[in-house]
Formats: C-alpha cells, sequence, structure tokens
C-alpha cells in the first residue's frame, strides 16, 4: 500500500518545480521538508540556456507559473518586487594594489528581444514555486526531518524523526548536499573526480555602491550595458567576487545586492582565525576599485563560508530513486549553471516518472539516461569553470574562453527554443525527446562534434598552461588561432573579432547572424537556424489567424 505516487525531499527550486509538473499531470505528490518558506538560498543569476529550458518545461508540461521565472516584467507582476534585473554577464580583471585596465573587461549583454532576464531573489522564487505545487495538489509538509529512508522492490519508505513512516512508489532527494539518500546508499564519491578546486563566502548586504559610480571609465571602454544591470564578476588571479543586485531597476522595492567570494583552496587556504566578514573585507581591500564599491557596505544576513564545494556521486538514479541536481553533485557558482542544469535534469526526469507511474516500471533502466545526463552536466561545468580559473592569470586566455563559451551557449539556447516552437506547434513529445539523443550527454551543444573538438581543445590547452608544459600566452595563442579559423563563431556577433570587448547584438546583428547561418553555416548550424526561423514565422502566422 502507497500513501502517494511520488515522494519528494526539498522544498527548494527543484522540488517546487518537479513538484509543480508532477502533481499538474495527475500524479499524488509529497513533498518533505525540514525547514520552512521563505528561506535563503543563492544561485540567483539566470542564463539564457536556463530561460530557453524554463520556456520548455512550462509548455511540455502545461505549468505556466514556470515560465514567470524567465523575464523580468512577470517575475515582477506574478511573484513580486524583490527581484533584479539582468542584461549582462560581465568581467573585469583586477590585479592587487593596482587600479583597473579598462581593456581587461569583457561583457555579454543579452539582447531584450530575445530574453528580458532578472536576478531571482530566491527566498521569493522558490517560495512561489512551492506554492504553485500545492495548488496544483501537491501535499506538503514543512517542518519534516528525514530521519532514514528505505528502497524495496515495491516501493519506498521516508522515516521521520518521530518515527513516522511514509510510503511512496518513487523517491526523488533534492535536498542538496546534505542529502539523506545520497548517505543511506553510500553513493559520495570519495575522492571526486571533478579536477576544480574553490570555496565562498557569501551573504546578502546593503549599501554596495554600483561599479559604475566608482571608476572613471573612458568613453571608448564604457560597456554597452551598465554594470551595475547585470551579474558583475571582479576576477583575480584564482578568485573572483560576484555582486547581483536586486536592485537596480525602478520597479524593485529591495535594497538587497547579493555579494560573495570564491576561491582556490589550496591558494588561499581558509583561514581558522578570522570570520567570513573579516577575510571577506581583507579581499576586498586588496583591488582599490572594489574597495570603493564596498567601502560603506554591510551585512543584511548571517555569513555563509564554505570548505571545498565540489562533490560528486557514483551514480545518480537507481530503482525506485533519484539524486536531483545538487543532491547528486555541485561544482562552483560560476557560469550561473545550478539551476539551468536543475531544470534540464527536471525536464529528463519527469516524463519518465509520468511514464513509470501508468507501467509500474521503475527499474534502473528507465532511469539510466538520467543519471548520465548529471554526470555529464558536473563534468562539463567542471572544465569550464577549471579552465576559467586557470585563465583568470592571463586576459588573453580568459578572453578565448570567454568566447568559446559565449557562442556555445547561444547555440544550446537556440537548439531549445526551437524544439520549444516546434512543439507549441504541434504538440508531439517526440521533439522533446530528440534532443536527448546526441553523443555528447550534458554538453550543452551536444550535436555538434566540432564544437566538442574545439572544447576539448580548450580544456588541454589550460591544464598544459597550469602545469607548465606551455606559457599562458601560448595557449592564448592556441585559442585564438583557433576561434579565427573555425566556421562555428559567428562573426555577426563579434565572437571573431578579439578586439571586440561587448557581446552585444542589436536585432540587425542577430538578423545577418541568421542569414549568414541559413546560407553559409555549417549543416548543424544551418538546420538550427532555419528551423527556427520556420518555427518562428508558423508560430507568428497562427497568432495572426487566431486574432
Amino acid at each position: 500500500m502507497h500513501d502517494h505516487d511520488v515522494i519528494i525531499i526539498g522544498s527548494g527550486i527543484a522540488g517546487g518545480i518537479l513538484g509543480s509538473i508532477l502533481a499538474r499531470n495527475g500524479a499524488d505528490v509529497l513533498i518533505l521538508d525540514g525547514a520552512q518558506h521563505p528561506r535563503f538560498a543563492v544561485g540567483e543569476s539566470t542564463v539564457p540556456h536556463l530561460l530557453a529550458r524554463l520556456n520548455g518545461l512550462s509548455v511540455r508540461y502545461d505549468v505556466p507559473e514556470i515560465s514567470h521565472l524567465q523575464d523580468i516584467r512577470t517575475l515582477t507582476k506574478e511573484i513580486g518586487t524583490s527581484h533584479g534585473v539582468k542584461k549582462h554577464f560581465g568581467f573585469q580583471i583586477h590585479s592587487e594594489g593596482a587600479e583597473p585596465d579598462f581593456r581587461q573587461s569583457v561583457q555579454a549583454a543579452i539582447p531584450k528581444t530575445l530574453y528580458r532576464a532578472g536576478h531571482l531573489f530566491r527566498q521569493d522564487t522558490d517560495a512561489y514555486l512551492f506554492q504553485v505545487a500545492v495548488r496544483y495538489g501537491a501535499t506538503a509538509r514543512q517542518g519534516f526531518r528525514v530521519a532514514d529512508v528505505e528502497i524495496d522492490d515495491d516501493g519506498v519508505t521516508v522515516i521521520g524523526q518521530t518515527g513516522e513512516r511514509l510510503r511512496g512508489r518513487y523517491l526523488v532527494d533534492a535536498g542538496g548536499f546534505r542529502s539523506v539518500l545520497a548517505d543511506k546508499l553510500g553513493l559520495r564519491e570519495q575522492p571526486t573526480h571533478v579536477k576544480h578546486h574553490s570555496r565562498s563566502l557569501f551573504t546578502h548586504m546593503i549599501d554596495v555602491k554600483r561599479y559604475d559610480d566608482v571608476v572613471d571609465t573612458p568613453r571608448r571602454y564604457q560597456p554597452p550595458a551598465p554594470w551595475y544591470q547585470g551579474t558583475m564578476h571582479h576576477v583575480f588571479d584564482r578568485g573572483w567576487f560576484w555582486v547581483i543586485p536586486f536592485n537596480n531597476h525602478k520597479d524593485s522595492t529591495n535594497n538587497l545586492i547579493s555579494v560573495g567570494l570564491t576561491l582556490d583552496e589550496r591558494v588561499y587556504p581558509k583561514p581558522r582565525d578570522k570570520t567570513a566578514e573579516q577575510e571577506f573585507f581583507e579581499f576586498v581591500a586588496k583591488f582599490p576599485a572594489v574597495a570603493r564599491q564596498f567601502e560603506g557596505a554591510r551585512a543584511a544576513r548571517e555569513w555563509v563560508s564554505t570548505d571545498r564545494m565540489q562533490y560528486s556521486s557514483t551514480r545518480s538514479t537507481g530503482a525506485r530513486w533519484c539524486l536531483m541536481s545538487h543532491a547528486a553533485g555541485f561544482i562552483d557558482p560560476l557560469w550561473s549553471r545550478g539551476i539551468s542544469n536543475t531544470v534540464e535534469v527536471i525536464d529528463a526526469l519527469a516524463w519518465r516518472v509520468l511514464e513509470a507511474l501508468k507501467t509500474d516500471d521503475f527499474t534502473e533502466e528507465r532511469f539510466e539516461y538520467v543519471s548520465k545526463l548529471e554526470r555529464g552536466l558536473l563534468d562539463y561545468n567542471d572544465d569550464l569553470t577549471n579552465c576559467s580559473l586557470i585563465s583568470f592569470a592571463n586576459f588573453r586566455l580568459w578572453d578565448a574562453i570567454f568566447r568559446i563559451w559565449g557562442f556555445s551557449s547561444n547555440y544550446g539556447a537556440m537548439r531549445l527554443t526551437r524544439a520549444e516552437l516546434q512543439y507549441d506547434l504541434t504538440k508531439d513529445d517526440q521533439v522533446f525527446r530528440d534532443l536527448e539523443k546526441a553523443e555528447n550527454t550534458g554538453f550543452w551543444w551536444p550535436d555538434e562534434p566540432e564544437m566538442k573538438r574545439i572544447w576539448d581543445l580548450m580544456v588541454e590547452t589550460c591544464l598544459k598552461a597550469e602545469a607548465g608544459a606551455m606559457g599562458y600566452d601560448e595557449a592564448a595563442d592556441i585559442l585564438h588561432r583557433e576561434l579565427a579559423a573555425s566556421d562555428l563563431p559567428p562573426a555577426a556577433l563579434g565572437y571573431k573579432d578579439p578586439d571586440n570587448q561587448w557581446i552585444n547584438p542589436s536585432v540587425l546583428d542577430l538578423a545577418r547572424f541568421l542569414r549568414w547561418s541559413i546560407k553559409n553555416g555549417r549543416p548543424t548550424v544551418h538546420d538550427l537556424a532555419s528551423g527556427l526561423l520556420r518555427a518562428s514565422l508558423r508560430k507568428g502566422i497562427r497568432r495572426q489567424k487566431v486574432v
């Protein structure tokens, strides 16, 4: 006898979205959490890949509330005025004791014709999605602390600290690093196989100045979007600060700013005789412009200070259970991959669970792809983040990695948007299932071998530079020559010009990119662009007929 179809441990953003999808599509869902909403969470910055995935989840599973997260206008209207606007991903290189060199800054602006992204104030978005799940019929037990889990051939049992036993047909642990299921089954990989090393300290602050106001930037180096209207990264050798404002547009009523410092713990061991706040401001003082930005800033909540953040699992699915995203592993906040990876896993898991509930087939084989996906997402994120931290010592090497990230993620988002538009027209779920039929599972553009070759070259080159097998300038030369020679980086968007600091495509630039993609792009690029254009036109025609 089962009390519920699916039991989800954790009511954060992962549990809220998955619970909403399953409940909306007829499953009896129980969401358990030892804490209560609202509550603090980090992972506040969005990326185009995430925005495209949110739209896809929304239409595929008929949960329109999920798409509210992908636009600052719907965030403000439907969830509240506590969120920030995100117009760019921005980076400035710093050296100790020196003013910033404005030539060593880059920014990827988000075209507002495509996305109007936001910084998510997570205590509000997570509480909203949790409530959405409950509205669709999920049962919620907040303040329920899980003591143990049992898994057998017929189902799963979750045991509370009071001894209460809850029975279900399938179990999802979305509880993060302190996963009860990972501990129970001994799933943590010891030691982890990932290459990247970092620790972090972070909080929410008030009275952080706008970076634009504390530097005298020459006109020729003014970025296309103000620094304060996006996710700002101050990077230095083996470390970086983040500054994510929630108070950066006229409709915001939130004075808080998310700030953090991430460090390679092998280079900067965690001190035992300083508070997190003391260590943070000691690093702030090393960089004059950063010091001016944080002069007078104060923490609005307690500081969090971690040891090494990276962990992984030997596997993340089995018969009747799944470790969801951060319960399976984690790399680093850099590149804002956390929520994006989470929703990608949800997309792969949700339809399998719904089918398993119909057929009563919860075998490990049914969910094997999900485990493969989670490992791939973790490993490619490890590649990117590790290469980035290595390259922070040399701007030209860092600039090459920034460009490889940029155009690979652009194509990946196009791939998802094309599928979402095609599904919206046909309602054929095979459109989404076909996305899984690619060789490089977990890679954001998994069906383009040339992109994978460039990526592998990036990793190999950075590791050689780190090991001293080649100089950093030589490594930068190799990657920039590759970018110049390859037919993948879109010239119309500025990726091929090494003197172009700003990826800021206009509507005309986007039109030129589509025209080039369709007329001269390699087959995968042609197929992406032409399919996206055809689906967009068909959707536009259909809307006109409805009107």
